[in-house]
């Protein structure tokens, strides 16, 4: 967790909504795009407090990205895999059922 601290919280955030919203479909409203920096900003937050191993933290950010998208009903898009702290980015892989990603609206 320490590798992540080079950057704040909303950073990440950013970092993360961005490479997020960049494979997700349908594509995300700039106002859900900033809703989901809002709620990515605080479970960094938590996770930094709480000093989980960088693994925990992708699982943290991962279940708010699950909620998210439970919550629009239709939102499709990658989860966090890996996060670069030296470089500032993070690796998104596409969550898949038999090697085919998932897609709205109707699963594989």
């Amino acid at each position: 967790m320490s590798a992540q601290r080079t950057r704040s919280a909303d950073e990440w955030a950013a970092i993360i909504a961005e490479a997020y919203a960049a494979k997700t479909r349908p594509p995300l409203t700039p106002q859900l795009l900033a809703e989901m920096r809002l709620v990515l900003a605080e479970a960094v937050r938590e996770a930094e407090a709480s000093h989980v191993p960088g693994a925990e933290w992708c699982e943290r950010v991962n279940l708010v990205l699950d909620r998210s998208e439970m919550s629009l009903h239709a939102a499709v898009g990658p989860r966090l895999a890996a996060i670069d702290a030296a470089a500032g980015t993070v690796a998104m892989a596409h969550r898949s059922e038999a090697g085919r990603p998932l897609r709205a609206f109707g699963g594989q």
